[in-house]
């Protein structure tokens, strides 16, 4: 099974198969919006506005295992992030990205990319916290809110980027894939 075989739901339950994305370079992203790393979500909308003419969306999938930090019905959480932070790019249902009713999204995700220490990370507290509160069981789970994985326009998992990395620090990695 591939990405464009798998099928999420949209805020609004709404069935979307993750082919209608087939030839674009996407980055799929688990978000909160009361979260230390939720002013990435202004850092995604700029990289989506400079590139989405180019082939780029962002998936966001909110996730509320994290010290429950998705609070609220979808509704809320997509009110939430178009008025303080002007996002546009597509949101789905909230979902949980571990455990026994992890969406298959996800479990494929993680197959595709397993979890790799953030190289160069000076903040070894900042890590260290989010491992202990993040409560999983498998190293290859997301430990964090906003986890991004990176997919090139065939639906191959081409990279995995741990929350502390910054947007910025993901743009040119796009790039090359939309080249």
């Amino acid at each position: 099974m591939g990405l464009y075989d798998i099928k999420v739901l949209d805020r609004e339950a709404n069935e979307v198969e993750l082919k209608k994305y087939e030839g674009k370079v996407l980055l799929i992203v688990n978000t909160a919006t009361s979260c230390g790393f939720t002013p990435q979500y202004k850092e995604l909308q700029e990289l989506y506005d400079e590139l989405k003419d180019q082939g780029f969306e962002i998936l966001d999938f909110p996730c509320n295992q994290f010290a429950n930090q998705a609070k609220g019905t979808d509704e809320e959480i997509h009110t939430f992030c178009t008025a303080k932070y002007n996002t546009t790019f597509d949101r789905f249902k909230k979902i949980e990205v571990n455990g026994e009713n992890e969406s298959e999204l996800f479990k494929f995700l993680k197959e595709e990319q397993p979890y790799e220490a953030p190289k160069g990370f000076k903040n070894k507290r900042v890590m260290g916290m989010v491992s202990k509160l993040s409560h999983t069981k498998n190293t290859d789970d997301i430990h964090w809110n906003f986890t991004k994985f990176l997919v090139d326009k065939n639906g191959n998992v081409v990279k995995r980027f741990e929350p502390v990395i910054k947007v910025e620090d993901i743009k040119e990695e796009v790039k090359k894939l939309l080249a």
